[in-house]
């Protein structure tokens, strides 16, 4: 397994509380996808560019396609700029891997419906692996789920990340979560100040 399995996999738990924001997710993703490339060496990081190393055949089929989509010509892409491009929809892609592979199974709805029912974790050795590296404050994990907000903003006692290049990734998915929820917050004033404009006309 490889962290952003392991990230689904916790937040997925927590959404059965305060469901996460798939845009939050799909980013925190996206950065994860950097991490494990660091990893294995596929990718470095130069100031905030990623320069792609040498192409691995990794047995994840989703992170086999994050390396081959990195810009191989300079000056390449910067971090922010992947955890856009890549994290469009990456959620449900990774969703759709698990359920696939049966990580992920229907929960069937109660009388008659035609809608799929939701999608809830088996017990699975994946599932004890990533809940291992939450309660053992892992800390890439453990930052990567605070910048979703599943377990609060990060403090003095959230664990340090040591490597300067996964310091940085990690500080670029922030700072996309931090933008995103800002475009979220001006399109509901946005849409709220419409409403209003509606009520009036039509009252």
């Amino acid at each position: 397994m490889t962290t952003t399995r392991d990230l689904l996999i916790v937040a997925m738990e927590a959404g059965s509380g305060a469901p996460v924001e798939q845009g939050d997710l799909s980013l925190a993703l996206a950065g994860a996808e950097v991490i494990d490339l660091l990893s294995a060496r596929a990718v470095t990081l130069d100031g905030d560019r990623l320069v792609p190393g040498h192409q691995p055949e990794p047995a994840d089929q989703l992170l086999g396609g994050a390396a081959a989509s990195l810009v191989r010509e300079a000056p390449y892409e910067t971090v922010g700029d992947w955890l856009w491009r890549r994290g469009r929809g990456l959620s449900a892609a990774y969703q759709a891997a698990l359920e696939a592979e049966g990580q992920l199974v229907r929960q069937p709805r109660r009388g008659i419906s035609f809608r799929a029912g939701q999608l809830v974790l088996v017990d699975s050795p994946a599932r004890s692996r990533a809940a291992d590296r939450l309660a053992a404050d892992e800390p890439v994990l453990v930052s990567l789920v605070e910048a979703m907000g599943v377990r609060g903003e990060r403090t003095e006692d959230s664990p340090d990340v040591t490597d300067d290049a996964v310091a940085a990734v990690l500080a670029a998915v922030n700072a996309a979560v931090v933008e995103l929820a800002s475009v979220r917050q001006r399109k509901a004033v946005e849409n709220a100040a419409f409403d209003n404009i509606w009520r009036g006309a039509a009252g």
